[in-house]
């Protein structure tokens, strides 16, 4: 069964993990455009995982996402190797009601908190909040969950599923690109041919099974492979910036003496009036992620190791102002003093990515009929073309349901989360 997945992120990543657990690892093919692996959303998002924190449809998916997380990190040393870690979630200055997902993903373009989807919260009050955060006066701290949510960091979680894949075997094609499908006489798909992008040499992979799962990059692969077909991928980018810092009050024996190793997940909406909100996300080994800032007219580069070229220094020095803010070290606490916080916060890294946000606001996982491919080319009850993206910001957090199910439908099986809400 010659299998080719098209991109090399998280969700490629997990979907040739477990193809290869009961397929021939030689026969599947991962073709990567970018010089770099993960250099976008895969390697530079929070690596937050929620289990119930979306719409009916995507429902199924998150539960069994979240349990394959739980039960890969059990089996494989997760925590150490790319810091697994349950936690707590908090909503900052902004009261939460149960609203149960209802908005899906469509906070995202306005500036508001994801903390929105969140199922449910249970107290009020500053007694949750972690040491690092400063909560000023009159500023409410609402916990959401602190059962079903978790943290990983996601570059070395992708690292991990892409090195295992190939060590079993899977081969790996980068840098190059998808250019065309060969097929026989009957018009029946057999192979894909792929340019080295650096040779500028092109050779040919038998496939009966294309996966594309291309991340924000979804709609063009799609559509230079199938120029004729009567359906579009309805996937836009939303470029996102993001920091990773250190404090020095919390520091990796903060974090097991003080908070028995979990991570602490903060959503804060629109804090100080700026327009944006910002989430707050405590990593394995001290390491603090702040993200929230988000540029929905930034254009999509040609390939993602070109995104950090088009970062704004200036967005950068607005986000790092509020991360002060919010957890710089706090001064003038005397009476009669100005309470302010001061700039102790080191950037370990600055971050741009872009994210595949459907226009639903969920997830597509699917397979693509044969006959909205406009003719030329055809998978046949053989083969199969199948469609994964347009997970927004839960890529990470549904990553390894999605590859199970992904995998599940490319060997015939019953998916083992109903899917049937997520098709074009």
């Amino acid at each position: 069964m010659p299998i080719v997945i098209l991109g090399g992120g998280i969700i490629s990543s997990a979907t040739a993990y477990y193809l290869s657990e009961t397929q021939s690892p030689a026969d599947i093919h991962i073709v990567e455009s970018s010089s770099e692996l993960f250099s976008s959303a895969s390697g530079y998002a929070a690596g937050f995982l929620a289990k119930d924190w979306f719409v009916p449809s995507v429902a199924p998916l998150g539960e069994l996402s979240f349990d394959l997380h739980e039960k890969l990190a059990a089996e494989n040393g997760g925590t150490e190797k790319w810091g697994y870690m349950k936690g707590t979630a908090l909503s900052l200055d902004t009261p939460v009601r149960r609203r149960g997902g209802s908005r899906g993903d469509r906070w995202l373009g306005t500036g508001t908190s994801r903390a929105e989807a969140a199922a449910g919260l249970s107290e009020s009050g500053t007694a949750g909040a972690p040491a690092w955060l400063t909560v000023q006066p009159g500023v409410e701290v609402e916990k959401i969950s602190d059962v079903d949510t978790a943290q990983v960091d996601p570059l070395r979680l992708c690292k991990f599923l892409m090195d295992t894949a190939i060590s079993r075997g899977v081969q790996l094609h980068q840098p190059a690109k998808a250019t065309s499908l060969l097929s026989d006489e009957t018009g029946t798909a057999t192979g894909v041919k792929i340019l080295d992008t650096t040779s500028d040499t092109e050779s040919t992979i038998p496939c009966t099974h294309l996966i594309i799962c291309a991340g924000a990059w979804t709609p063009q692969v799609f559509a230079n492979l199938f120029p004729s077909a009567q359906v579009s991928i309805p996937i836009s980018p939303l470029a996102g910036y993001s920091l990773v810092l250190r404090s020095p009050r919390h520091t990796p024996e903060h974090e097991q003496r003080v908070y028995g190793g979990r991570s602490h997940a903060i959503f804060a909406s629109n804090p100080f009036s700026c327009d944006f909100s910002l989430e707050i996300f405590s990593r394995h080994g001290g390491e603090i992620y702040v993200a929230g800032l988000n540029d929905p007219d930034m254009p999509l580069p040609a390939r993602a190791d070109e995104s950090r070229s088009l970062m704004d220094p200036e967005e950068l020095e607005r986000y790092k102002e509020v991360a002060v803010q919010l957890m710089g070290r706090l001064t003038g606490e005397g009476a009669g003093s100005e309470i302010r916080n001061t700039d102790d916060l080191e950037v370990l890294r600055e971050g741009l990515c872009f994210r595949p946000v459907a226009g639903r606001g969920i997830p597509i996982l699917c397979p693509v009929e044969d006959d909205v491919l406009g003719g030329r080319i055809r998978f046949g009850r053989g083969g199969g073309l199948f469609v994964a993206s347009g997970h927004g910001p839960w890529g990470i957090s549904l990553s390894l349901g999605t590859g199970r199910v992904v995998a599940d439908m490319v060997e015939g099986l019953l998916p083992r989360a109903d899917v049937s809400g997520l098709g074009l």
